[in-house]
């Protein structure tokens, strides 16, 4: 089969090649993919510009659904045929402290897939049953494919973060989590909703105003501070979501966050934050890190898509087939995309 695969540690090692087909272990099933998600991850890793260590060579794609396959000994809880989507969690150790009180997102020992081992940018993929969960038959799987940058926004606005109905947020970044983020403050009520990008993503901020967002600002060209004030206030927000992760957003969270508030930092960073957080510590507001999901996560984000509370369609603008992955690559490096979606060859 053929399948995108990061074969080095370097700048652009990555390539089309063509693979065995692999089989089911214990307790897995092999899933036939129907749709895989580029993740801006996905361009890092083609990049080398990550934080985290990736086994090469391995094939990318941790957004993905599709059905299952076949059945390894002892799968138990699907049959042939069924339309799933999966967790990222290839491997957790089952035994920390983490994966005994269902953190196991946090698992030390776990691997994901697309980067600890194969993922999905291929035509089969093995994925143990506890990652799968059933999609419904109305949700389309270029959408089904997309619930993983969903349960990241939601883990950060519902399980580590407390928007509140009424209660201003502001979102630093309009890429495919930020406009997830957006979306679950609409969700849950709050109000206004700020979304914060720059003049490269002009395309995403408009998308944006259509998810949620009751304003956009540019960096850049608006004062985004004052802008800021203008519409919640001169305390501050109670609520600011860094998606983007560079120190400058970081800083400008610190500069809009209310005493008593909280940054939440979704967004990773290749280099040194290199500047004081004391601001965080005067204004004693909150920076609360957010990493993954579970499956609690995965099953309310399934549900908000098949009622359509989360609308996936604005986010899907490019579908193509895996062959054309160096395009996908650009045109989500470029920002051109919101998400592409990839199909096996």
């Amino acid at each position: 089969m053929l399948a995108v695969v990061k074969y080095g540690q370097h700048d652009g090692e990555v390539e089309l090649r063509d693979v065995p087909e692999p089989e089911p272990g214990l307790g897995e099933v092999l899933l036939k993919v129907a749709a895989a998600g580029v993740c801006g991850s996905d361009i890092e890793m083609w990049r080398h510009v990550i934080t985290f260590a990736v086994n090469t060579p391995v094939i990318q794609g941790h957004e993905f659904a599709g059905t299952v396959a076949a059945l390894g000994p002892g799968a138990e809880g699907f049959a042939v045929g069924d339309r799933v989507v999966s967790e990222t969690a290839a491997y957790i150790c089952g035994k920390c402290a983490y994966c005994r009180t269902g953190e196991y997102n946090l698992c030390p020992h776990r691997l994901g897939f697309g980067y600890g081992t194969n993922g999905a940018f291929c035509s089969y993929v093995r994925v143990p049953t506890r990652c799968l969960h059933r999609v419904p038959d109305a949700v389309p799987f270029e959408h089904a494919c997309l619930t993983e940058p969903a349960c990241v926004s939601y883990n950060a606005m519902v399980v580590k973060s407390d928007p509140r109905p009424g209660e201003a947020v502001v979102v630093i970044g309009p890429g495919p989590i930020g406009l997830f983020a957006v979306q679950v403050a609409r969700i849950v009520g709050a109000s206004p909703i700020i979304l914060v990008g720059t003049d490269a993503d002009a395309g995403r901020l408009q998308t944006g105003k259509g998810l949620g967002a009751t304003h956009t600002l540019t960096a850049g060209k608006d004062d985004i501070a004052a802008a800021v004030a203008d519409l919640t206030g001169p305390y501050g927000v109670p609520l600011v979501v860094d998606a983007a992760g560079n120190n400058a957003t970081l800083k400008l969270s610190m500069d809009l966050v209310a005493r008593n508030g909280q940054i939440t930092k979704i967004g990773w960073g290749p280099k040194p934050v290199d500047l004081s957080l004391d601001p965080i510590i005067s204004k004693a507001a909150r920076l609360q890190g957010t990493f993954s999901h579970t499956w609690r996560t995965w099953e309310a984000v399934i549900a908000l898509i098949a009622s359509g509370e989360i609308d996936m369609r604005p986010m899907v603008t490019h579908d193509m087939p895996i062959t054309e992955w160096n395009r996908a690559y650009h045109l989500v490096e470029d920002r051109e995309a919101v998400k592409v979606v990839l199909r096996p060859a």
